[in-house]
C-alpha cells in the first residue's frame, strides 16, 4: 500500500492554502492551484504571512519557514496536479461549484490518486459521484486555522474503501493532526454538535435575550470555552456558517440546524465576521 508523498490543494483560499502549508512544513511538495494570478498572488501573501507569524510565535526556525515554502508551487494549471498522490478540493461552500471541481480534478488526476474534499458539511457522496472511482473518494475536514488546529474528521463516504482511509489516515497523521473517522452525512461529528449550539446563540441575541458580550462572557467563563459562541460565529465566517446551516437543514429537516433571519440580513449585508471587518463585533 503506497504512502501519500505528493500533495496538491484545489482552490487557494484560507482553508486551502493552510492546507498546502501544513503538508509543507511536514516535509512534502504540494501544488496549490487556483484560477487566476490574482488569487495565486494572495495565496502566496497569505502563506508568507502565516510562516512569518510561525517564526515569530517559537514554532519553526526561519530556515524550516524558507524550506517549507520551497516546496509549495502555485499554479493556474489544473494539469500542474496530475502526478499528486492525494488532491485536496478546498473551494467555497457551494455544492455545484464543488461538483464541478471534483469533476475536473477526476479528469486529470491518475487512477492510483486519492481524491478528499474539504466540505465541513456537504455529504461525500454526493460528491464522489463526479468521479470515476468512488471508492477513492473521502472527505478530510480540516479546521481553521488549519496550521494551528490539530483535528481532522476522515469522512468516509459509502464506497470509500479501506486502503483509501488506511492511507489519508497516515497522512493526517504525518501532518501532526489527529484524525477521527466519521460516517458520510452532513455536519459529520463537530458541526453536527457545534451549530445548535451557535444558532442558539444568534437566536438569543436577536431576541434581546442578552448582549452579544454577555452571551460571550457567559459560555468562556461559566462553561471554560477559549472564545464565546458569537465571536467563534465572527471567526468560521457567517457566510460559511450560513451554507453548513443550509446544509444540515436540508439533511435533517430539523429546526435547531435552521439559519435565524438575523444571519441571513448579516450575511446580505456583507457582515461575515473577522474577514469582512463587521460580524456581530466591529473589526475596523
Amino acid at each position: 500500500m503506497s504512502e501519500i508523498e505528493s500533495v496538491a490543494v484545489v482552490g487557494a483560499g484560507f482553508m486551502g492554502t493552510g492546507i498546502a502549508e501544513a503538508v509543507a512544513v511536514a516535509g512534502m511538495p504540494v501544488i496549490v492551484r487556483d484560477v487566476d494570478e490574482a488569487a495565486m498572488g494572495r495565496a502566496g501573501e497569505r502563506i508568507e504571512t502565516s510562516l512569518a507569524r510561525a517564526v515569530r510565535g517559537g514554532k519553526l526556525s526561519e530556515s524550516d519557514a524558507r524550506a517549507a515554502r520551497e516546496r509549495i508551487e502555485l499554479t493556474t494549471s489544473l494539469r500542474a496536479i496530475d502526478q499528486a498522490d492525494l488532491v485536496v478540493e478546498a473551494v467555497p461552500e457551494d455544492e455545484r461549484l464543488k461538483l464541478s471541481v471534483m469533476e475536473a480534478i477526476a479528469g486529470v488526476v491518475s487512477d492510483g490518486a486519492v481524491v478528499a474534499s474539504n466540505t465541513s458539511s456537504i455529504p461525500i457522496a454526493e460528491l464522489a459521484q463526479a468521479v470515476s472511482q468512488p471508492e477513492r473518494v473521502l472527505g478530510l475536514h480540516f479546521f481553521s486555522p488549519v496550521p494551528v488546529m490539530n483535528l481532522v474528521e476522515v469522512v468516509v463516504a459509502l464506497d470509500t474503501n479501506e486502503e483509501t482511509i488506511a492511507r489519508s489516515r497516515r497522512f493526517v497523521e504525518r501532518l501532526g493532526k489527529r484524525p477521527i473517522e466519521t460516517k458520510d452525512r452532513s455536519g459529520f461529528i463537530v458541526n453536527m454538535l457545534l451549530v445548535p449550539y451557535l444558532m442558539a446563540a444568534v437566536r438569543m441575541y436577536e431576541e434581546g435575550f442578552a448582549s452579544r458580550e454577555d452571551i460571550d462572557n457567559g459560555m468562556k467563563l461559566g462553561c471554560g470555552h477559549p472564545m464565546g459562541p458569537l465571536t467563534l460565529c465572527d471567526f468560521i465566517g457567517l457566510d460559511v456558517l450560513y451554507a453548513v446551516c443550509d446544509s444540515l437543514y436540508e439533511e435533517f429537516k430539523r429546526d435547531e440546524y435552521a439559519p435565524p433571519p438575523l444571519m441571513k440580513r448579516m450575511v446580505a449585508s456583507g457582515r461575515l465576521g473577522r474577514k469582512s471587518g463587521r460580524g456581530f463585533y466591529d473589526y475596523g
